[in-house]
Formats: structure tokens, C-alpha cells, sequence
């Protein structure tokens, strides 16, 4: 059986040398076109489709089909690399650019993350028992992959509750900066200068590149962009619409801080609302059970003495 599979593995890689050493054109055509090269005649110009039948099979249908495949996946590597690209420098951008990684540091923290993890996972496994080394592999592996995403996601959720918690009085700033007579811009200096945090952080970068040449417009829009929160959201698009439409900045400043601040009371009153619910877990399963032990040990106790005075 085994000379078996041997010989027929042989004679494929002997076919497939054969294949590609020596070209598929006909005997006669080769003599003819150098008789024709000794004798110095010319040959009648062939057209498209008689040359393309004289080239060699491989050459005609085998590495044109293997170039095309290699195209394809090529192109599906590269779209797919960029897509994962701009998603990480989405996530990284509404994260606030955590300890200033840019997009290329932490896909290698990322990689350093996925190949030690699982070799980690895999000695621990195997020194604790042998049969374990498989599953510390798999462990690790998931560790690697998870963990710094769980980090930058955790990131994300902590910048989007403080912008949530700012924004408000950023726009209370923002108000009686425009309505004491500063411009727009301006006002949004003074917000970088007095405070501190995301929102803040965001206005000077947005400033710089509109110092730089860009349209106020564009400018917020990609502001808007990185930040993905659905109020900050309303704000920049009120504030777009207000320059486009040369409506008073200061009157919708202010009627978007008392929406804000409206939303959060509403936020407020919801989560206050859920609380009950959420205390019936810890209710039944911790409390409920302590209560009923501290009420009914003493009467048990009792029930039992009497039971034996009685025997």
C-alpha cells in the first residue's frame, strides 16, 4: 500500500515537471518557425487567438488562473487589513488615544499580546500537568486575543461617561462666553483653557486643525466623528446648522444645555426607577436568607429543646 501511494506521488511530481519544463506547442510548429528563421522568409503575421493557442498549456490556462487567484486574495488581505486598521484607529480615536498609542503600537502590543499569551498559557498548563498543556493553550490564546480589546472597550465606556457628565457645563460655559460677546471660537478657547477632561481636549484639537485651513464645518463633523456620543452628536450638528443658517449661536447653546440637562434628569429618574428591580437579586439570595436565619434559629432551637424534654 505504501509503494502504492509512493508511485502515484512520483508520477504526478514527474507529470507536473514535464508540464512545466516543456511547452505544449506542436513539433511541426517549432521545426517551422525555425526553418523559417534559418531561411531569413517571413511569416505571415498570426492573428490573436492562433498565438494565444500556440503558448503552452500551463502558460495559457494554468498561471493565468494561478495569478488571478493570488489577486484575489491579495486584494481580500489588503481590504480586510484596512477595514480591521480603521476600525482599531475608530476605537482608539474614542478612546482618546490611551497613553498616546498610536494605531501601529497597539497593533503590535496587540500581536505581542496574541503569540505570548498562549506560549505562557501553554508552559503553565504543561508544568502544572501534561495533559493540561492543551488547555492553557487555548486559554492563553483567548486571553491574548481579548484582553486588549476588553482594555480599549473599557476605555471607550470610560471617556463616553465623562463627555455624558461634561457636556452640559460646557455648554454653560459656552453660553455666557457668546452671550458676553465672544465669538464662537473664541468661546471655544475659553473652554480649553478653563477645563479640563475629553470634551475640552477635543475643541483644541478641532482649533488647530481649523487654524490650520480647514472649514469650521468639516472640522466639527470630524470631532463628531471620534467622539460617537449621540448627545455630543446633537450639539455639533446644531452648532452646523446654526452657522450654515446664520441663526444666533448663543440662543441654541443655550436651548441645547436645557435639553442636555433635561435628558439627564430623565437618565436620572430611569436608573432610579430600575433600582428596585435590581435589588431583588441581592434581596432573596443574600438578605432574605440571613433574615430568615437570625428569626428562625431562636425558634428553632426552642422547638427542639421542648421536643426533647417531651421524649
Amino acid at each position: 500500500m505504501d509503494n502504492l501511494v509512493l508511485m502515484i506521488i512520483g508520477t504526478v511530481i514527474v507529470f507536473l515537471v514535464i508540464l512545466l519544463a516543456f511547452p505544449s506547442g506542436s513539433k511541426n510548429n517549432i521545426s517551422n518557425r525555425l526553418a523559417s528563421l534559418d531561411d531569413g522568409s517571413e511569416q505571415p503575421i498570426q492573428s490573436a487567438t492562433e498565438s494565444e493557442l500556440n503558448k503552452p498549456f500551463v502558460d495559457r490556462v494554468i498561471r493565468p488562473m494561478i495569478a488571478k487567484l493570488a489577486g484575489k486574495d491579495e486584494n481580500k488581505d489588503q481590504k480586510a487589513k484596512k477595514k480591521s486598521k480603521n476600525n482599531l484607529k475608530k476605537m482608539l480615536a474614542q478612546a482618546g488615544y490611551p497613553g498616546g498609542l498610536t494605531v501601529a503600537e497597539f497593533a503590535v502590543i496587540q500581536n505581542l499580546f496574541r503569540i505570548f499569551c498562549p506560549i505562557i498559557g501553554f508552559c503553565v498548563g504543561f508544568f502544572v500537568k501534561q495533559n493540561f498543556a492543551v488547555v492553557g493553550l487555548a486559554l492563553g490564546l483567548g486571553v491574548g486575543i481579548l484582553v486588549p480589546r476588553m482594555y480599549l472597550q473599557r476605555k471607550i465606556a470610560e471617556r463616553q461617561h465623562d463627555i455624558q457628565k461634561g457636556l452640559p457645563d460646557v455648554l454653560d460655559l459656552l453660553t455666557v462666553a457668546v452671550e458676553a460677546g465672544l465669538g464662537f471660537d473664541a468661546a471655544c478657547d475659553k473652554v480649553v483653557e478653563k477645563m479640563h477632561g475629553p470634551i475640552p481636549n477635543e475643541f483644541s484639537l478641532t482649533l488647530r486643525q481649523m487654524r490650520m485651513g480647514e472649514a469650521r464645518r468639516d472640522a466639527f463633523k470630524s470631532m463628531s466623528d471620534r467622539v460617537e456620543n449621540p448627545d455630543f452628536n446633537a450639539f455639533v450638528t446644531a452648532i452646523i446648522q446654526a452657522d450654515q443658517l446664520g441663526v444666533s449661536i448663543g440662543q441654541v447653546l443655550r436651548i441645547q444645555s436645557e435639553q442636555l440637562r433635561e435628558k439627564r434628569r430623565q437618565r436620572a429618574e430611569e436608573e432610579s426607577a430600575k433600582a428596585p428591580v435590581k435589588m431583588m437579586i441581592p434581596l432573596i439570595f443574600f438578605i432574605f436568607p440571613n433574615v430568615m436565619l437570625v428569626i428562625g434559629a431562636p425558634a428553632a432551637f426552642q422547638m427542639i429543646e421542648g421536643f426533647s424534654k417531651v421524649q
